[in-house]
């Protein structure tokens, strides 16, 4: 009996202990990535479902999960998502290594009033991207796109005067700068300082910033970034949207208006249209003690596009006209030599003009065209043709102060016209691989119209650039990378007289690039993202061959036809976390170019009956561009959150062991903003206070027309409530910039050696959706 009794308390212990010890291996997981198989985009909110155990998760928004405490054995997954195929997947599970990525399959459906069609093209990178949308692009609205973009760290602006600006990625800006209006490269004669992009932020309803060289997915221009102005998606169905925005300034006393209207077909299933105009109107820039004579500048634009989308086949037109007058410091252009020593000696204009909407020589006169048809075609599930043709036209008048008639011609008259062509495949395959590969074009002809009794800044120019390309991306839970390869092969054709001789040049330049990234998630609170790689630039044609007098830009400008083509390798690392209460961003990068081109005042003047300007020219050393850009955010109550951004950067002339002049000094912005209302709500209802810090920039290049100017500290005042009236919705702001009306150069400024920058501004803005 003790025998029986004690076989039995072996075999109950021996159970038991099977069974804990079993118990403790029931430790594995699950772990998997959910996207789209349309564009590889992520999957949040995704369900995920494991018959046999009865648990599931719910996919983050970098589209992954995990499901854990499983036990080794055979499993089956389902998938689901909204507007999506279902998912069916039998696995084994016998360790923690597995790991797999699952693209679903988007569908037609029409679920009250939602109509869900997918063909949004995705931003496809490893390296450091950042957007503006939402409250933040509401809070940006009637300001050019320079000043809106300053609201991510790591972007400034190269401007000339208050009206004028160029976006600056580490550094980089003009036609080391891509933008892309709807997917459509903006080509202008984006070459100079003062020539400021001709686009209307009015039409984005998202404006994305991409940090790092992006030479092999869009061409040479794209070595210093990208940015993204993309509208809202086009509707598919009847469901009417507008919007009204009105923006008034008291600097400048300036109004603009913005009206837009989208609406889709309620007969054609698929079928959308878009429309859109603005207007703008601003007087003379007043600085704390002193208004700035022949500041204001006017405004008008329109865009619009038709589209129809069904599950295998998508078709887009569409069309954009922006013209403005702007009107150049008068005080910039001197009579001698003695004015030009005495202005910049003084630091500001010696008259005080006052007030006026007048705009008068010197002046710019630009208008461009755009227009674009797109279309794409699911060749199966998984692959997808894609077409794009643009077109541009684009005109720029520059007007000097000239005697008698002469005054109403241009001094600068130039005809730019542009022919794009993108014709490529994007593939996202169900398993792990995704990418894209094709070709492009671009085919210029730039004219200088006869009758400005002016030898030309350049000449005349064909110019044809043909580039090859492929992408290729690996996706597995929370790791992404990716690489590409690109050649470009590119040929420009120039002549002009030159004092009754003609002067011709057949130029030809071609050169690879390549890039390897990655990015992987720590952790559901961490990211990391690298990405190292090549780029190139072949000079532009004012590099080459600009001679003579810049009339916007008050200047002198002196080429060089034996310039090389930039060529560098940039490297970009970024880290985020994203916490319940903290989010924090920190990129750091560095970019070695080989033969940086540079404008550089030579300290010579230039005297002629129409004044006397300072003289640059374009000169090309080696460069080490190095720094690091922020942007966190705390939460510290329900009410109060705070946040900071800022960058630094270096740029070293590694051959002559100085510094590049016109790159921007450190600086940080940092703001506390307070709710008001009922926490539930998700209605706007905010104060923020901010401070602007900027330092002195020390690292001058040997030599300036002035000492870099002091640094200087501004508070902002802001102010957004959002009420419901109905269905629908109305936002207002009020914005006190320069809150203390603080008198401060910017060293990007190039009129910082003339005059202060703007003082005081009070702008209240106004939206209306319905």
């Amino acid at each position: 009996m003790k025998t029986i009794k004690a076989a039995a308390l072996t075999l109950f212990f021996g159970l038991l202990f099977h069974s804990l010890t079993f118990a403790q291996k029931c430790d594995l997981s699950i772990r998997g990535k959910i996207l789209h198989l349309e564009n590889n985009d992520p999957i949040e909110g995704a369900y995920i479902w494991i018959v046999e155990s009865a648990t599931g998760a719910v996919s983050d928004e970098n589209g992954n999960f995990i499901v854990k405490n499983l036990c080794a054995g055979n499993y089956s997954l389902t998938i689901q998502y909204l507007g999506h195929k279902e998912i069916k997947d039998t696995l084994t599970l016998n360790s923690n290594n597995f790991n797999k990525t699952y693209r679903l399959e988007e569908e037609s459906l029409d679920l009250s009033g939602v109509e869900i069609h997918g063909h949004k093209l995705a931003v496809q990178t490893t390296t450091a991207v950042t957007a503006l949308y939402g409250d933040a692009l509401l809070e940006a609205r009637g300001e050019n796109l320079g000043e809106s973009l300053k609201r991510i760290s790591g972007v400034t602006t190269f401007s000339t005067g208050n009206s004028i600006s160029k976006p600056v990625i580490h550094g980089m800006h003009s036609n080391r700068i891509m933008i892309l209006n709807n997917g459509i490269r903006l080509e202008g004669q984006q070459w100079g300082a003062e020539h400021a992009p001709e686009i209307d932020p009015f039409v984005a309803d998202e404006i994305t910033v991409i940090k790092g060289a992006e030479t092999v997915r869009y061409g040479p221009e794209a070595m210093g970034g990208v940015i993204l102005v993309n509208p809202a998606p086009l509707p598919t169905k009847k469901n009417p949207k507008t919007n009204i925005y009105l923006t008034g300034a008291s600097n400048g006393r300036s109004g603009n208006i913005s009206v837009s209207h989208a609406n889709g077909s309620d007969k054609i299933k698929g079928l959308g249209y878009q429309v859109q105009a603005s207007a703008k109107r601003a007087g003379n820039i007043h600085s704390p003690d002193y208004y700035q004579g022949n500041t204001g500048l006017s405004e008008l634009n329109f865009s619009g596009s038709l589209g129809y989308s069904s599950t295998k086949l998508g078709i887009e037109g569409y069309y954009s006209y922006f013209n403005t007058t702007l009107g150049i410091l008068r005080d910039s252009h001197t009579g001698n030599l003695d004015d030009l020593i005495n202005i910049i000696k003084n630091g500001r204009p010696f008259s005080d003009p006052g007030f006026t909407y007048e705009i008068i020589n010197p002046k710019q006169v630009v208008s461009h065209h755009l227009a674009k048809l797109k279309s794409h075609y699911h060749l199966s599930d998984s692959w997808k043709l894609n077409f794009q043709y643009g077109f541009q036209a684009n005109n720029r008048q520059e007007f000097d102060k000239r005697r008698g008639d002469l005054n109403a011609k241009p001094s600068l008259d130039l005809e730019l016209f542009t022919n794009t062509l993108d014709l490529f495949v994007d593939h996202s395959l169900k398993n792990e691989w995704s990418g894209s590969f094709g070709i492009n074009a671009i085919q210029q002809a730039n004219s200088n119209v006869p009758g400005t009794g002016v030898t030309p800044l350049i000449p005349n120019y064909d110019m044809l650039n043909l580039g090859i390309y492929a992408i290729e991306k690996y996706s597995k839970g929370p790791l992404e990378v990716e690489g590409g390869l690109r050649f470009d092969t590119r040929s420009v054709s120039t002549a002009r007289y030159v004092q009754s001789e003609l002067q011709t040049a057949d130029l030809s330049y071609n050169n690879f690039s390549a890039f390897i990234g990655t990015l992987y998630q720590v952790s559901p609170k961490i990211t990391f993202n690298s990405n190292l790689g090549t780029a190139w630039r072949p000079p532009n044609v004012n590099e080459l061959f600009s001679e003579g007098l810049h009339h916007g830009a008050a200047a002198v400008e002196i080429g060089d036809a034996d310039l090389n083509s930039e060529k560098s390798i940039k490297w970009v690392n970024e880290i985020e976390y994203d916490g319940t209460k903290t989010h924090l961003e920190i990129t750091g990068y560095a970019n070695h170019i080989k033969d940086y081109i540079y404008l550089n005042p030579t300290g010579d003047t230039f005297v002629s009956l129409r004044g006397t300007f300072n003289v640059y020219e374009y000169l090309q050393a080696n460069a080490f561009f190095y720094g690091v850009d922020f942007s966190a955010s705390y939460e510290f109550s329900n009410r109060l959150n705070g946040y900071a951004k800022g960058s630094i950067i270096r740029a070293k002339n590694t051959e002559e062991d100085n510094y590049f002049p016109f790159i921007p000094s450190d600086r940080m912005d940092w703001g506390l903003a307070f709710k008001f209302g009922s926490l539930t709500s998700t209605k706007t209802n905010k104060l923020t206070l901010s401070n602007m810090l900027v330092a002195r920039q020390k690292r001058e290049p040997d030599f300036d027309l002035a000492p870099a100017p002091p640094a200087y500290a501004l508070f902002n005042l802001g102010y957004q409530r959002q009420l419901e009236i109905g269905k629908d919705k109305l936002n207002l702001g009020l914005q006190v910039q320069n809150l203390f009306n603080t008198s401060y150069k910017e060293y990007m400024n190039r009129f910082r050696y003339f005059t202060d920058d703007m003082g005081r501004n009070i702008l209240l803005k106004i939206n209306y959706q319905f």
